[in-house]
Protein backbone atom coordinates (compact mmCIF):
# COMPACT_ATOMS: atom_id res chain seq x y z
CA UNK A 1 0.00 0.00 0.00
CA UNK A 2 1.34 3.50 -0.83
CA UNK A 3 1.61 6.21 1.80
CA UNK A 4 -0.38 9.36 0.83
CA UNK A 5 2.26 12.13 -0.16
CA UNK A 6 1.01 14.60 3.10
CA UNK A 7 2.01 11.80 5.27
CA UNK A 8 5.43 10.92 3.84
CA UNK A 9 6.60 14.88 3.55
CA UNK A 10 5.42 15.42 7.27
CA UNK A 11 7.16 12.09 8.20
CA UNK A 12 10.42 13.18 6.40
CA UNK A 13 10.31 16.51 8.18
CA UNK A 14 9.98 14.64 11.97
CA UNK A 15 12.94 12.89 10.62
CA UNK A 16 14.99 16.03 9.44
CA UNK A 17 14.19 17.67 12.67
CA UNK A 18 15.16 14.59 14.41
CA UNK A 19 17.85 12.85 12.94
CA UNK A 20 18.59 9.35 14.46
CA UNK A 21 21.42 9.06 17.04
CA UNK A 22 21.79 13.19 17.43
CA UNK A 23 23.20 13.71 20.96
CA UNK A 24 22.60 17.07 21.05
CA UNK A 25 18.89 16.04 20.96
CA UNK A 26 19.49 13.82 24.15
CA UNK A 27 18.76 14.36 27.57
CA UNK A 28 19.99 12.70 30.76
CA UNK A 29 20.04 12.40 34.21
CA UNK A 30 22.77 12.63 36.67
CA UNK A 31 22.14 10.91 39.88
CA UNK A 32 24.45 12.56 43.12
CA UNK A 33 23.44 11.84 46.89
CA UNK A 34 22.58 15.17 48.09
CA UNK A 35 24.40 14.39 51.29
CA UNK A 36 28.11 15.24 50.99
CA UNK A 37 28.76 18.80 50.85
CA UNK A 38 31.31 20.15 49.19
CA UNK A 39 30.97 17.49 46.73
CA UNK A 40 26.89 17.21 46.66
CA UNK A 41 24.30 18.58 48.96
CA UNK A 42 20.75 19.83 49.11
CA UNK A 43 20.04 23.46 49.96
CA UNK A 44 16.93 24.46 51.86
CA UNK A 45 14.65 24.65 48.57
CA UNK A 46 15.57 21.04 48.09
CA UNK A 47 17.70 21.84 45.25
CA UNK A 48 21.22 19.96 44.44
CA UNK A 49 24.41 21.92 44.24
CA UNK A 50 28.23 21.06 44.57
CA UNK A 51 31.18 20.11 42.62
CA UNK A 52 29.59 17.30 41.28
CA UNK A 53 26.75 19.39 39.99
CA UNK A 54 29.08 21.71 39.02
CA UNK A 55 30.78 19.88 36.79
CA UNK A 56 28.47 17.66 35.41
CA UNK A 57 26.46 20.89 34.15
CA UNK A 58 30.26 21.77 32.69
CA UNK A 59 30.28 18.61 30.97
CA UNK A 60 26.88 18.67 29.48
CA UNK A 61 27.44 22.24 28.31
CA UNK A 62 30.65 20.76 26.01
CA UNK A 63 28.64 18.00 25.11
CA UNK A 64 25.51 19.76 24.14
CA UNK A 65 22.66 17.71 26.37
CA UNK A 66 20.22 18.66 28.16
CA UNK A 67 20.86 17.33 31.67
CA UNK A 68 18.83 16.62 35.12
CA UNK A 69 19.75 15.85 38.20
CA UNK A 70 18.17 13.42 41.14
CA UNK A 71 19.38 12.98 44.14
CA UNK A 72 19.87 9.58 45.19
CA UNK A 73 20.76 7.63 48.53
CA UNK A 74 24.81 6.37 48.28
CA UNK A 75 23.68 2.54 49.28
CA UNK A 76 21.81 2.20 46.53
CA UNK A 77 23.31 4.47 44.08
CA UNK A 78 24.54 2.02 42.05
CA UNK A 79 21.52 -0.65 41.84
CA UNK A 80 19.78 2.26 40.82
CA UNK A 81 22.12 3.05 37.57
CA UNK A 82 22.02 -0.62 36.64
CA UNK A 83 18.12 -0.62 36.67
CA UNK A 84 17.62 2.31 34.45
CA UNK A 85 16.76 5.47 37.27
CA UNK A 86 19.38 7.36 35.74
CA UNK A 87 22.27 7.70 33.63
CA UNK A 88 25.34 8.85 35.00
CA UNK A 89 26.37 8.63 38.50
CA UNK A 90 28.40 12.06 39.49
CA UNK A 91 28.59 11.83 43.50
CA UNK A 92 32.41 11.95 44.66
CA UNK A 93 32.52 8.54 43.50
CA UNK A 94 36.06 6.42 43.63
CA UNK A 95 36.97 4.56 40.79
CA UNK A 96 37.86 1.10 41.99
CA UNK A 97 38.31 -2.28 40.60
CA UNK A 98 35.49 -3.53 42.29
CA UNK A 99 32.84 -1.19 41.06
CA UNK A 100 34.23 -1.77 37.58
CA UNK A 101 33.07 -5.44 37.90
CA UNK A 102 29.20 -3.33 37.76
CA UNK A 103 29.70 -0.18 35.93
CA UNK A 104 31.98 1.99 33.71
CA UNK A 105 34.25 4.99 34.76
CA UNK A 106 35.10 8.32 32.97
CA UNK A 107 38.65 9.41 33.29
CA UNK A 108 38.88 11.16 36.92
CA UNK A 109 37.50 14.32 37.39
CA UNK A 110 38.82 14.81 40.87
CA UNK A 111 41.70 13.15 43.20
CA UNK A 112 41.12 13.57 46.99
CA UNK A 113 41.51 12.30 50.52
CA UNK A 114 40.26 10.34 53.22
CA UNK A 115 40.87 11.32 56.61
CA UNK A 116 39.64 9.86 60.62
CA UNK A 117 37.94 12.29 62.51
CA UNK A 118 37.55 11.40 66.24
CA UNK A 119 35.66 13.50 69.68
CA UNK A 120 37.76 15.44 71.58
CA UNK A 121 36.54 14.67 74.73
CA UNK A 122 38.51 10.91 74.05
CA UNK A 123 41.90 13.45 74.69
CA UNK A 124 43.54 11.50 71.80
CA UNK A 125 46.86 12.03 70.19
CA UNK A 126 45.55 12.83 66.65
CA UNK A 127 49.04 11.85 65.36
CA UNK A 128 50.42 14.24 61.82
CA UNK A 129 47.42 14.96 60.22
CA UNK A 130 49.30 16.09 57.66
CA UNK A 131 51.04 12.85 56.97
CA UNK A 132 49.91 11.36 53.64
CA UNK A 133 49.86 7.39 53.67
CA UNK A 134 49.26 5.90 50.01
CA UNK A 135 47.78 2.14 50.61
CA UNK A 136 48.71 1.10 47.27
CA UNK A 137 52.12 0.90 48.53
CA UNK A 138 52.59 -0.12 52.41
CA UNK A 139 56.13 0.12 53.38
CA UNK A 140 57.76 -0.02 56.83
CA UNK A 141 56.30 3.68 57.34
CA UNK A 142 53.02 2.95 56.25
CA UNK A 143 52.80 -0.51 58.30
CA UNK A 144 54.39 1.60 61.70
CA UNK A 145 51.27 3.98 61.52
CA UNK A 146 48.68 1.44 60.41
CA UNK A 147 50.06 0.14 63.85
CA UNK A 148 49.37 3.61 65.62
CA UNK A 149 46.01 3.94 64.16
CA UNK A 150 45.00 0.22 65.42
CA UNK A 151 46.52 0.96 68.82
CA UNK A 152 45.19 4.07 69.89
CA UNK A 153 41.56 3.36 67.73
CA UNK A 154 41.19 -0.36 69.91
CA UNK A 155 38.25 -0.74 71.51
CA UNK A 156 36.54 2.33 69.87
CA UNK A 157 33.10 2.83 67.70
CA UNK A 158 33.87 4.68 64.20
CA UNK A 159 31.41 5.41 61.72
CA UNK A 160 31.27 4.60 58.06
CA UNK A 161 29.17 5.51 55.09
CA UNK A 162 27.33 1.90 54.32
CA UNK A 163 28.63 0.55 50.92
CA UNK A 164 31.65 3.34 50.92
CA UNK A 165 35.08 2.02 50.43
CA UNK A 166 35.74 4.04 53.80
CA UNK A 167 33.74 1.01 55.24
CA UNK A 168 35.77 -1.62 53.35
CA UNK A 169 39.46 0.14 54.43
CA UNK A 170 38.09 0.51 58.12
CA UNK A 171 37.38 -2.97 57.87
CA UNK A 172 40.29 -4.14 56.25
CA UNK A 173 42.61 -2.25 58.21
CA UNK A 174 40.74 -2.39 61.79
CA UNK A 175 37.60 -4.72 61.20
CA UNK A 176 39.56 -6.54 64.66
CA UNK A 177 40.09 -4.07 66.65
CA UNK A 178 36.95 -1.30 66.50
CA UNK A 179 33.45 -1.42 66.36
CA UNK A 180 32.09 -0.36 63.19
CA UNK A 181 28.98 1.46 62.66
CA UNK A 182 27.21 1.74 59.32
CA UNK A 183 25.25 5.05 58.05
CA UNK A 184 22.76 4.96 55.72
CA UNK A 185 24.12 9.06 55.51
CA UNK A 186 26.91 10.96 56.48
CA UNK A 187 24.57 13.28 57.63
CA UNK A 188 23.04 10.78 60.29
CA UNK A 189 26.92 9.66 61.07
CA UNK A 190 27.65 13.61 61.54
CA UNK A 191 24.14 13.31 64.30
CA UNK A 192 26.06 10.74 66.17
CA UNK A 193 29.23 11.96 66.00
CA UNK A 194 28.08 15.18 67.61
CA UNK A 195 25.61 13.69 70.12
CA UNK A 196 28.45 11.63 71.08
CA UNK A 197 26.86 8.03 70.32
CA UNK A 198 29.67 7.18 67.86
CA UNK A 199 33.57 7.90 68.43
CA UNK A 200 34.73 8.83 65.15
CA UNK A 201 34.72 7.83 61.86
CA UNK A 202 36.60 7.62 58.17
CA UNK A 203 35.15 9.93 54.78
CA UNK A 204 36.32 12.04 52.31
CA UNK A 205 38.45 15.16 54.28
CA UNK A 206 36.56 17.78 52.25
CA UNK A 207 33.13 16.37 53.81
CA UNK A 208 34.61 16.39 57.57
CA UNK A 209 36.47 20.19 56.95
CA UNK A 210 33.01 21.29 56.21
CA UNK A 211 31.60 19.43 59.00
CA UNK A 212 34.04 20.65 61.56
CA UNK A 213 33.76 24.54 60.34
CA UNK A 214 29.92 23.76 61.23
CA UNK A 215 28.59 24.61 65.00
CA UNK A 216 27.60 20.57 65.57
CA UNK A 217 31.68 19.25 64.67
CA UNK A 218 33.24 22.03 66.82
CA UNK A 219 32.63 18.36 69.44
CA UNK A 220 35.02 16.29 66.92
CA UNK A 221 38.84 16.99 65.18
CA UNK A 222 41.30 15.43 62.82
CA UNK A 223 43.18 12.10 63.44
CA UNK A 224 45.56 10.53 62.00
CA UNK A 225 47.25 10.90 58.44
CA UNK A 226 45.90 11.56 55.24
CA UNK A 227 44.73 7.83 53.16
CA UNK A 228 44.30 7.83 49.51
CA UNK A 229 45.21 4.59 47.26
CA UNK A 230 44.45 1.40 47.63
CA UNK A 231 40.41 0.60 47.57
CA UNK A 232 40.11 4.13 47.02
CA UNK A 233 41.62 3.70 43.07
CA UNK A 234 43.27 6.51 41.19
CA UNK A 235 40.52 9.38 42.01
CA UNK A 236 36.91 10.35 41.49
CA UNK A 237 35.04 9.48 37.89
CA UNK A 238 31.62 9.52 36.57
CA UNK A 239 29.85 5.90 36.48
CA UNK A 240 27.72 4.59 33.58
CA UNK A 241 26.02 1.25 33.05
CA UNK A 242 28.64 -0.13 30.28
CA UNK A 243 26.75 -0.49 27.56
CA UNK A 244 26.30 3.18 27.04
CA UNK A 245 30.03 3.36 25.27
CA UNK A 246 28.97 6.55 23.38
CA UNK A 247 27.99 8.11 26.14
CA UNK A 248 31.31 7.19 28.13
CA UNK A 249 33.55 8.45 25.07
CA UNK A 250 32.05 12.18 24.99
CA UNK A 251 32.30 12.24 28.92
CA UNK A 252 36.10 11.96 28.42
CA UNK A 253 36.29 14.11 25.72
CA UNK A 254 34.56 16.59 27.38
CA UNK A 255 36.73 16.29 30.90
CA UNK A 256 39.88 16.40 29.30
CA UNK A 257 38.98 19.31 27.64
CA UNK A 258 37.79 21.10 30.74
CA UNK A 259 41.22 19.41 32.63
CA UNK A 260 43.25 21.11 29.92
CA UNK A 261 41.73 24.50 29.70
CA UNK A 262 41.97 24.76 33.73
CA UNK A 263 37.92 24.59 33.95
CA UNK A 264 38.05 21.58 36.53
CA UNK A 265 40.77 23.13 38.60
CA UNK A 266 38.82 26.45 38.70
CA UNK A 267 35.50 24.59 39.81
CA UNK A 268 38.13 22.07 42.41
CA UNK A 269 39.33 25.79 44.44
CA UNK A 270 35.32 26.96 44.28
CA UNK A 271 34.54 24.36 46.27
CA UNK A 272 37.38 22.58 48.26
CA UNK A 273 39.75 25.88 48.38
CA UNK A 274 42.59 24.05 47.33
CA UNK A 275 43.20 22.20 44.02
CA UNK A 276 42.43 18.67 43.88
CA UNK A 277 41.73 18.21 40.11
CA UNK A 278 43.34 15.20 37.63
CA UNK A 279 46.62 15.70 36.25
CA UNK A 280 46.96 17.03 32.35
CA UNK A 281 46.75 14.18 30.22
CA UNK A 282 49.72 14.59 27.36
Amino acid sequence: MRMPLAIAISIASLLAAFPAGAESERAISIATEGASPPWDGTDANGELYGYDVDVGRELCNRMKLTCSFVAQDWDGIIPALLVGKYDVIMSGMAITERRKQQIAFSIPYASGFNQFIVRKELGLDAGDTKQKVNLSTIGDREKTTIERLRSVLSGKAIGVLRSSNSEAVVKQLLGDVVTIRSYDSLDNLKLDLAAGRVDGGLADYFTWRDFLEAPGGSVAMFFGPELNGGLWGPGVGAGMRKGDRELLIKFNAALDAATKDGTIKALSLKWFKMDISPAVSK
